[in-house]
């Protein structure tokens, strides 16, 4: 990464690391080249796959009491989710519940140190937020199989009743480790490791198989 900058609050260092005009900015399935599967690839199927690349996500560790809430809404627009298993999401941010003094904060890739800046800033007390966003990447899911896939990965029970829209949980995934929300009727996102974003999506080709899949841009 080219353009860094570090911005000091007291005694925490914010480090800002983006692609410049002279590195492109390259998501773990980069070298599977998507967009040429999507042009030249199935343009009908039972499952939709499609990588949210190069997000900005930071986990936020704290047990907040009523004025870190506050400020906390203030910053992300939102309040933070304080059931389990339950998220918040609006145009420009996602809130999961990760545990019971966890969350993971989704963003764009651009607003991430701005973000990050602005909590240690801001936010008194004791805390951690931590940038997540080189080592991970977003799968959305979605179409009238992909339950049927889901199911071949994972042993969460997927019923609607067990799983409505907004519940997340972190999880086993074809053996590996995933987060999995429910954003929509029809469409889950699957936020995976880097090293083992490359498995995964030969997974969820193998598992896809027999509904048709089709990768969108």
């Amino acid at each position: 990464m080219s353009d860094v900058t570090v911005a000091a609050t007291e005694t925490k260092l914010v480090t800002k690391q983006l692609p410049a005009a002279d590195i492109m900015g390259e998501s773990p399935l980069h070298h599977a080249d998507l967009a040429s599967v999507a042009q030249k690839g199935a343009q009908q199927g039972g499952v939709h796959f499609h990588e949210r690349k190069l997000k900005g996500l930071l986990t936020l560790r704290c047990l907040p009491t009523a004025e870190q809430q506050n400020v906390i809404q203030s910053l992300l627009g939102v309040a933070l989710p304080m059931q389990p298993l339950t998220s918040v999401t609006t145009d420009a941010v996602s809130v999961r519940w990760v545990s019971p003094d966890e969350w993971l904060i989704i963003v764009s890739g651009d607003q991430a140190f701005e973000l990050e800046t602005q909590f240690n800033a801001q936010l008194m007390g004791h805390f951690s937020l931590v940038n997540i966003s080189g080592g991970t990447t977003i799968f959305d899911v979605s179409g009238s199989h992909v339950v049927d896939m889901l199911k071949k990965s994972t042993p969460v029970d997927l019923h609607d009743s067990e799983f409505p829209v907004g519940k997340v949980v972190s999880t086993v995934f074809a053996k590996s480790g995933v987060m999995i929300c429910r954003v929509a009727e029809d469409h889950y996102e699957l936020v995976v490791r880097r090293s083992f974003a490359d498995y995964l999506w030969l997974w969820i080709q193998d598992a896809s198989r027999e509904y048709g899949l089709v990768v969108t841009a």
